[in-house]
């Protein structure tokens, strides 16, 4: 059986792995690095973006509620309404950090900053 990681509605999660992420203005501000799935549901809870550093060293791990994410065909990545400079100031995954993932407080602290960010998508 021949397996399609891309269909008209639906893509793989190792194809959204390395998708290039945009601002609303075009500029590239990193890529999805991982993405998190609620076990119950099955939806995607937050992409995992990367964000500055060069050639994978010193990069900045931001989680963004996957609903903050639109796909984008002519640009073949995902779209979010953040500035580089509110992005910085974003939730941060330090690459030695293992995040509260299921902790109420860190994932409500993720959605409140994005929720106040005035490019919010």
């Amino acid at each position: 059986m021949e397996q399609r990681d891309e269909t008209a509605s639906l893509i793989s999660a190792g194809k959204v792995q390395g998708t290039n992420v945009y601002n609303t203005q075009g500029d590239n501000l990193g890529e999805v690095y991982d993405v998190m799935i609620d076990k119950r549901s099955g939806k995607i809870a937050y992409a995992v973006m990367s964000f500055g550093g060069f050639l994978g060293m010193g990069n900045n791990y931001h989680p963004l509620p996957w609903n903050t994410l639109k796909y984008d065909t002519r640009q073949e990545g995902y779209v979010v309404g953040l500035t580089k400079e509110q992005l910085e100031r974003a939730p941060t995954i330090r690459r030695d950090e293992n995040p509260a993932w299921g902790d109420r407080n860190y994932e409500q602290g993720i959605h409140d900053y994005y929720k106040a960010a005035p490019y919010w998508a």
